[in-house]
């Protein structure tokens, strides 16, 4: 199945806006969309509908989400996570989509009655949305029952870096001292959880960093685990050449990436990752663990490089610093890769085109 049938049809005019209801991790670093300011959102917001942002980590019950939809007075609701966000919305007579996240297909599925609980929720969503060809396949083989109604939309992406932003008070906040501006900076942008495994090539970056001192990589992103966050600042702390920043602004994150060698990726599951995709708009190179997620999107060789384990990272890092001119045909090959496959306007049409079928379904006027 290729893209959803929607994509192809014209703007419709006469439909009334409607309330929805946004249900799902909503920290960017949570979920592979980018929830808070996310696309999807923002597409409905600007075709008139009026759209309740609420966080599925805050709800523990069905009864709570029943009254936050009356609460709300929605009249259609859309979850991002088949299992965090979905299981919450089944029973209540509200027309709902999905949105799968990634750690729902990659690790969820792994746990029987999580499995069985996000087929239930299959049964009763209008449409399940895959941001992946392989992600979407995966699913049906899961659900087969849910086949027919799981189609492929990539995310859309526009980066907007800022023009305020100071690279010399990044380094600074960083801890990081230029030695005659020879400092060369491998970004790593994740929220502070163990499926992000940010830990994994700091041993062999600190390494490298002991050979060759203007290397650093930089560990950017909020602390979403506790436990975990303290694990990583601890060896952070100890690692040479390794440095921890707060999240930052998106637009200064934006502007950060183009001072930077490369953006990296050490997830052990992704869905489809908004950073690497940010950062192949930005013309940076990205550097990325070689997991399904990834290489759905990273072409090694062309729009970026994949690594297998931290020595590999290592060895393409190194070429990176050292062949600047594979750095800008990666860039280039990834902003190409970016401009023809994840537009935003195609995206605003698919989700305004969406939301439409949950309107048929809530007596609204029908697409």
């Amino acid at each position: 199945m290729g893209p959803p049938p929607w994509a192809e049809w014209g703007p419709r005019k006469g439909v009334s806006p409607s309330r929805c209801l946004f249900l799902g991790p909503c920290h960017p670093s949570v979920s592979a969309v980018r929830f808070s300011g996310n696309a999807p959102r923002d597409h409905l917001e600007a075709a008139g509908h009026v759209c309740v942002l609420k966080d599925a980590l805050d709800y523990d019950s069905r009864s709570e989400v029943a009254e936050l939809i009356r609460a709300a007075d929605a009249e259609a609701a859309l979850a991002l996570h088949a299992y965090r966000a979905g299981r919450l919305l089944r029973g209540h007579g509200i027309p709902f989509g999905i949105v799968f996240g990634g750690t729902d297909l990659n690790e969820d599925v792994n746990q029987a009655e999580k499995r069985r609980v996000m087929g239930r929720v299959l049964e009763e969503a209008r449409f399940a949305v895959a941001f992946t060809e392989s992600m979407r396949a995966a699913a049906g083989l899961q659900w087969p029952h849910a086949k027919g109604k799981i189609y492929v939309q990539t995310q859309g992406i526009a980066t907007s870096p800022s023009t305020e932003f100071r690279w010399d008070a990044f380094l600074q906040r960083a801890e990081i001292t230029p030695r005659a501006g020879d400092v060369r900076v491998f970004l790593l942008v994740c929220g502070l959880r163990q499926v992000k495994d940010p830990l994994y090539l700091v041993d062999a970056f600190s390494e490298w960093h002991r050979q060759d001192p203007g290397v650093y990589l930089v560990i950017a992103g909020p602390e979403v685990d506790p436990v975990f966050t303290r694990e990583v600042k601890a060896k952070v702390k100890s690692s040479a050449g390794v440095r921890l920043v707060r999240e930052m602004p998106q637009e200064d994150l934006h502007a950060a990436l183009r001072h930077c060698v490369a953006l990296v990726n050490s997830s052990v599951s992704e869905g489809m990752s908004a950073a690497i995709l940010e950062a192949m708009e930005l013309e940076v190179p990205v550097l990325a663990r070689n997991i399904p997620g990834n290489a759905a999107v990273v072409r090694h060789g062309a729009t970026g490089l994949l690594f297998s384990d931290p020595q590999e990272f290592v060895q393409l890092a190194k070429r990176l610093v050292s062949d600047p001119a594979l750095g800008r045909d990666l860039g280039a090959g990834g902003r190409a890769y970016v401009g023809a496959h994840h537009g935003w306007r195609a995206e605003r049409d698919t989700y305004q085109h969406l939301i439409r079928t949950l309107q048929a379904g809530a007596g609204h006027q029908a697409c």
